[in-house]
C-alpha cells in the first residue's frame, strides 16, 4: 500500500495541467471557461461537507466539522469555510490540548505523543479559528490533531496553512477540507495506537464570482523545501487517493468540470502574513450565536465574545 501510494503520490505531484479557454455550459444555466468563469451564484449550505455514509456521524464544532475514525484515532477529514473576516485574528491560541467532548471513544492524550518525535499537528490549523473564544479553543481538541513530523508541520505545512489564509482575503471566502491518508499497516504511536499518517490532503474550492476554482495537495509526512506547486493536483486526484467525495453538493456536470482541472496560474502564490495575522479587535466578525431555528447568527459584532447584543 505504501510504495502504491508512494507511486501515486509522485505521479500527481508533478503535474502541471493548464486547461484552455473553451467555454462549456451546465445543464442549469452556468457557464464555466477555463477560469471557471461562473455567471450566476449559487448558495450551498454545508458544501465544505464531503459525502458520508448513513452510518457515519459527523461532528460539528464552532468553526469546523469533521468525521472521527476510531480505528486510527483521528479525523478521516475536517472542513470549514474560511471567510476573509475570519482571517483576522482575536483571540490568541491557547495551547491547550483537551478532549472532544463529541468523542465518545477514548481521545488521544498528551502522554501518546509524548518522546514519540511527533507534533500534534492541527488539521484544522488553530490560525484560521482565532476569530472566536470558542472555535480557538476547539481547535485543539485531540480529534483535530494527527502526528506529524516537526519538520513538516512547522514548514512546509505551515506555509500551506499561511497561503490558504492569503486565499481566503483575496477570494472574500474558501471553503476548505483537510486530512491525513490513512491506510493499513501504518505505524502507531503511544498507547493507544495513534496511526502515523505517510501523506497528508488538503483541497480548496473557491466558489465566488467572477471566476471558481478548486485545488489540491497531496504532501508527505516529512520535511521539504519545493515550492508547494509542485504538491498541487486536481481535486479528482484527491479524491482516488482517499476515496472521499469532495463538494457533492455541487451539480454533477459542475462539480466534474471544477474536480478535474487543475490551473496553477489561477492562484497566487506568496502568501500575506501580514493581513493574515493581523490582530484587530475593531473589526466585525460574524456572531458565533445560534438562532430559534439552531442557525448560527448571521449579524456582525465586534465584540471580544465573538457575540453579537443578542447573544
Amino acid at each position: 500500500m505504501k510504495n502504491s501510494l508512494l507511486t501515486l503520490f509522485f505521479f500527481l505531484s508533478f503535474q502541471s495541467l493548464v486547461f484552455g479557454q473553451e467555454v462549456l455550459k451546465t445543464d442549469d444555466g452556468i457557464i464555466l471557461n477555463s477560469n471557471s468563469e461562473r455567471i450566476n451564484e449559487l448558495s450551498i449550505p454545508k458544501l465544505e461537507i464531503p459525502k458520508t455514509k448513513n452510518s457515519e456521524k459527523i461532528i460539528s464544532h464552532t468553526g469546523y466539522s469533521l468525521l472521527y475514525n476510531e480505528k486510527y484515532k483521528q479525523a478521516n477529514w475536517v472542513a470549514y469555510e474560511l471567510t476573509k473576516e475570519e482571517t483576522n485574528k482575536i483571540f490568541e491560541r491557547s495551547n491547550k490540548f483537551i478532549s472532544d467532548p463529541q468523542v465518545k471513544s477514548l481521545n488521544a492524550f498528551n502522554k501518546d505523543y509524548a518522546g514519540s518525535g511527533y507534533d500534534k499537528g492541527h488539521l484544522a490549523p488553530a490560525a484560521d479559528m482565532g476569530w472566536s473564544a470558542s472555535s480557538m479553543t476547539e481547535s485543539f481538541y485531540y480529534s483535530n490533531m494527527s502526528p506529524q513530523l516537526p519538520g513538516f508541520n512547522r514548514g512546509i505545512w505551515k506555509k500551506l496553512e499561511e497561503l490558504v489564509r492569503t486565499w481566503a482575503i483575496e477570494n472574500k471566502a474558501v471553503y476548505v477540507v483537510t486530512g491525513p491518508v490513512l491506510s493499513k499497516g501504518l505505524q502507531t504511536i503511544g498507547y493507544n495506537k495513534i496511526a502515523v499518517p505517510n501523506y497528508y490532503y488538503k483541497v480548496i474550492l473557491d466558489y465566488q464570482n467572477p471566476n471558481i476554482k478548486a485545488i489540491g495537495f497531496i504532501l508527505p509526512n516529512e520535511s521539504s523545501k519545493s515550492l508547494l506547486q509542485n504538491y498541487a493536483v486536481s481535486i479528482d486526484s484527491v479524491e482516488k487517493v482517499t476515496g472521499i467525495d469532495f463538494f457533492y453538493l455541487l451539480k454533477d456536470q459542475e462539480e466534474n468540470l471544477i474536480e478535474k482541472e487543475l490551473c496553477i496560474n489561477c492562484w497566487s502564490w506568496k502568501s500575506n502574513k501580514i493581513s493574515s495575522e493581523k490582530n484587530s479587535s475593531t473589526l466585525s466578525v460574524q456572531c458565533n450565536g445560534t438562532t430559534k431555528a439552531g442557525n448560527r447568527c448571521k449579524r456582525r459584532t465586534t465584540n471580544a465574545s465573538g457575540r453579537c447584543y443578542q447573544h
